[in-house]
């Protein structure tokens, strides 16, 4: 039932009319029954659907509902192989590592409309209320290095940079290594887990967390966030944008996989970082420093030219670019 459903809703979010009960019996092999339980189980997931005898189904609006069935029949491609949605979870990417030890296949993407224990990277809570953002995170299997795992963070700031310029038409910045930001505010944050032994990758799992219909947050992040309907003034659908960033993402891992690096995506990277050619401050464990960010390397570590002249690669940590979060 539950892939009728989802063919289903997408045979109706096809059509800009009615299509007919009977119809959709013929396209997907089932019952007249069949078409009425699922019609009713959409209709309780809060999609608006009209039903006229004679004429058929007609979808009138779904109000930005994120169900499995929607988000299934939104996706382009085979790149997104199975979708697991839940209400509530504590956090996707807990959700989505359990799913990777018990087998779940690469190209699973975990979404929940409320997470109750977000993290971000170091510990961090990110902040994740009901009905407004974005939480969801893939599980991927692929045949790289444990080394080069790091680099899929970055694959997907350029997909997520991608799907907000082409749902909202918004210019943004990618803060490196894992943060987009518009109007030196933070929208999204990524954050990329592993399970490996020493030869091998046994799953990556990467978390997006995107601020997607938020019209306020509370004060201790208030100076630090901003939403992607506060910039833009109307609420963003939240199904249509997961499908744009997974259709992007899919498009930069091909290349990814295909360098084994981030030889090929460098350019485009560079081009879209808030970091290039500004003052950072490095917060290195050994001590801060400042320099300037000439952009990333095929490893997808930072390049910063000191005072003194000298280049360094920043791997990983905290690095605060000058108008950012309040780096000032």
């Amino acid at each position: 039932m539950r892939a009728v459903k989802t063919e289903i809703l997408k045979a109706i979010k096809d059509e800009a009319g009615f299509v007919s009960g009977q119809e959709l019996c013929d396209r997907f092999g089932v019952s007249r029954t069949a078409v009425w339980k699922a019609i009713g189980q959409l209709k309780e997931e809060g999609f608006q659907i009209e039903a006229v005898r004679n004429k058929g189904y007609r979808l009138l609006s779904s109000d930005d509902v994120i169900t499995e069935a929607e988000l299934m029949s939104s996706m382009e491609g085979g790149f997104i192989k199975k979708i697991v949605y839940y209400e509530e979870t504590d956090s996707t990417n807990i959700r989505a590592k359990k799913l990777a030890e018990e087998g779940a296949p690469d190209g699973t993407l975990v979404v929940t409309d409320f997470q109750n224990a977000g993290r971000g990277r170091r510990g961090r809570m990110w902040v994740s209320p009901s009905g407004t953002g974005i939480f969801m995170s893939l599980i991927l299997r692929p045949d790289i290095l444990p080394s080069s795992a790091s680099m899929l963070t970055l694959v997907a700031a350029l997909a997520v940079y991608d799907g907000i310029k082409e749902t909202t038409g918004l210019e943004t910045v990618i803060k490196w290594p894992n943060d987009i930001v518009a109007e030196g505010k933070k929208l999204c944050g990524i954050l990329t887990e592993m399970s490996a032994e020493l030869e091998g990758i046994h799953y990556v799992v990467t978390g997006i967390g995107i601020n997607a219909n938020m019209t306020g947050f509370p004060e201790e992040v208030g100076e630090s966030a901003t939403s992607l309907r506060i910039l833009t003034g109307g609420p963003v659908r939240r199904s249509r944008l997961i499908a744009v960033v997974m259709k992007a993402y899919e498009g930069y891992y091909v290349k990814f996989k295909s360098c084994g690096s981030l030889a090929g995506l460098m350019d485009v990277y560079n081009e879209h970082m808030a970091n290039l050619g500004r003052e950072v401050k490095v917060l290195d464990p050994a001590g801060a420093y400042t320099g300037k960010a000439l952009g990333i390397d095929e490893k997808g570590e930072l390049i910063v030219e000191k005072a003194d002249g000298k280049v360094v690669r920043v791997v990983s940590g905290e690095v605060s670019v000058r108008g950012i979060y309040g780096y000032v």
